[in-house]
């Protein structure tokens, strides 16, 4: 079974982590959550969030996929980080999948993962212009999948699901999920 992280940093938005998280356990995927810093993430509105382990005590080889959720300061707090920074950098060496929702792509723009080229959507305003920005819900780009914001947070977990178990698992998940 494929195994994702899901890093937590403070100032994150809830609504994506905590989507990302549900769908893919759904799906019966092993996620990990690891945040920055011990203790509680406070998200962008206030919510407070317990990760299930440190970034610092976990093995990036252990997993196929990476996935940021996004939220200005979230994002600010994923992109001061090193560990994050290396991780994203031997994910993309190794071809292994890489996902970012919302303004979390900017990390990807900041830490050259995304080519120069290469297609990618954000919420709007969050990175810096770009030919290759597209303003879409959802691009999957090479091993890249980037989404747009918090509204497109189901579609974005759903692909994930249907990238690493196949689409028939992404129906039945989508099934109970009971979305228009």
């Amino acid at each position: 079974m494929p195994k994702v992280l899901v890093p937590f940093a403070n100032g994150m938005e809830e609504m994506e982590a905590v989507i990302i998280v549900d769908v893919l356990r759904r799906a019966g995927i092993e996620v990990v959550s690891a945040s920055l810093e011990e203790g509680t993430v406070t998200a962008s509105r206030g919510v407070r969030l317990v990760a299930d382990s440190l970034l610092s005590q976990v093995n990036p080889s252990e997993f196929d996929m990476i996935l940021l959720p996004g939220g200005n300061l979230g994002t600010k707090n994923l992109n001061a980080s090193e560990r994050i920074s290396s991780i994203l950098k031997k994910f993309k060496k190794e071809d292994r999948w890489i996902g970012a929702i919302c303004a979390a792509p900017n990390v990807l723009v900041t830490h050259s993962i995304l080519e120069k080229d290469q297609r990618f959507t954000a919420f709007p305003g969050s990175v810096p212009e770009q030919k290759n920005y597209t303003g879409e819900r959802l691009v999957l780009s090479e091993k890249i999948l980037t989404s747009i914001g918090p509204g497109s947070a189901f579609e974005f977990a759903l692909k994930v699901v249907e990238l690493l178990v196949g689409s028939e698992k992404r129906k039945e998940v989508e099934k109970g999920l009971h979305l228009p």
